[in-house]
């Protein structure tokens, strides 16, 4: 594919017979000769015109497929904090966090709340893929309980969307952000805020939902260079 720039670039997109030429200036005899037989008709510009429009395509989907909003969800019934980041090659951003309080009287009230809330941090931000934190079981099985009722929202939610939904431990999440598998709460939101300079988290189940999505971010792009390898070795 042919890219040019500056005053010729300007002057043969806004005049296509004088890009037309130029391509058949500098197709070689060989490639003219296939072209004409294949394509009597057709004229060198309209071909041209036609790769220089699919190669924008393609450089297009290749930028879409290369940048990945995520959303991590730290579930919660009282406060479920939510974060999405932004992954570009090997770049980071922040992009916003919060955290959606529950309201009702009772438990379906609040699970509809939280079911509201997050659905509209998901069509305001548009993510590309979520992750949820699974449910820590402890000795209190009510509340345990309650916990996983929080955590099937924050699952509904995003696959509501069509969005692939990850599921992670908290001891992996906070072995691959801290390096400690049982890190503290103030370790956690530390390390976000170093991978996330100028960041502004609106409390601690924000920072543990940002750390999710990192987390999520981090093994996304580790699949992807083991498929890149796979495909490379298979080639």
């Amino acid at each position: 594919m042919l890219y040019l720039h500056g005053f010729w670039g300007r002057e043969l997109l806004s005049n296509p017979s004088t890009l037309g030429a130029l391509v058949f200036c500098l197709i070689s005899a060989r490639q003219r000769r296939a072209l004409a037989a294949l394509e009597p008709d057709l004229i060198f510009s309209d071909w041209h015109l036609f790769t220089f429009r699919a190669n924008c395509e393609k450089q297009q989907d290749i930028k879409r497929a290369v940048r990945m909003r995520v959303l991590g969800v730290d579930p919660g019934l009282r406060n479920m904090g939510w974060g999405i980041i932004e992954v570009s090659g090997s770049r980071i951003a922040h992009v916003a966090n919060g955290i959606c309080h529950s309201k009702g009287s009772d438990l379906a009230l609040r699970l509809l709340s939280l079911h509201d809330q997050l659905t509209d941090v998901v069509s305001n931000w548009a993510p590309d893929t979520a992750a949820v934190e699974q449910t820590f079981v402890n000795k209190d099985a009510v509340a345990t309980l309650k916990l996983g009722q929080a955590r099937a929202v924050a699952l509904l939610v995003p696959a509501q969307a069509g969005l692939p939904v990850a599921e992670y431990a908290p001891n992996k999440v906070k072995k691959t952000v801290v390096g400690v598998g049982h890190a503290e709460k103030q370790q956690i939101d530390h390390m976000v805020r170093l991978q996330l300079p100028g960041v502004e988290i609106s409390g601690a189940d924000a920072a543990d939902a940002l750390a999710i999505a990192l987390c999520h971010a981090h093994y996304a792009r580790a699949s992807d260079r083991l498929s890149q390898a796979i495909a490379g070795a298979v080639a």
